[in-house]
């Protein structure tokens, strides 16, 4: 018998968190090079997965460590170079002397008032490709597997209470 030179019993799976993963750097790649696009020749997905985790009223910058899941030299590294293009600042905290507190500069406020229009330039050119009616179904199958899995956490913690959606 003959064997098929494109059998592979090791292929893998063609799962949601694959596709979920394709859909997100695909995603980040079209995000990133419209912000380049918008004048902002600063922005690389690194920065950008940094500046996601950054309240537009600021972040002590432990918490932004905490939060981000990133080694203290990475951050150190990514805030120095947002910091060199004018984007945020680093302030002492008031409440910790040792601690600094990372913003948003005007400069930075405006980049992300762009980064808001050309994600919503992305989300338009979904909608064309899928149309509307799937990606409002896309929209509520993402808001409640995060929604479960949030309640799923909060579950294996013992906290109860509402989830809140955060952007």
């Amino acid at each position: 018998m003959v064997k098929e030179l494109d059998e592979n019993p090791e292929a893998l799976p063609d799962h949601v968190g694959w596709r979920l993963w394709q859909a997100s750097r695909a995603w980040q790649a079209e995000f990133a090079a419209a912000m380049r696009a918008a004048g902002h020749g600063w922005f690389t997905e690194a920065r950008a997965g940094l500046l996601g985790h950054i309240e537009r009223s600021g972040i002590r910058q432990s918490a932004l460590i905490e939060r981000s899941a990133i080694s203290k030299q990475a951050i150190q590294q990514l805030l120095d170079g947002l910091e060199a293009e004018g984007i945020v600042e680093r302030l002492p905290d008031p409440h910790d002397g040792r601690g600094k507190l990372v913003r948003y500069t005007s400069k930075g406020l405006d980049a992300l008032r762009d980064g808001d229009r050309v994600k919503m330039e992305i989300e338009r050119h979904y909608v064309d490709r899928i149309g509307e009616e799937r990606f409002t179904a896309l929209m509520g199958a993402l808001r409640a597997l995060v929604a479960g899995q949030a309640a799923a956490m909060d579950e294996d913690a013992g906290v109860e209470g509402e989830v809140v959606e955060s952007k």
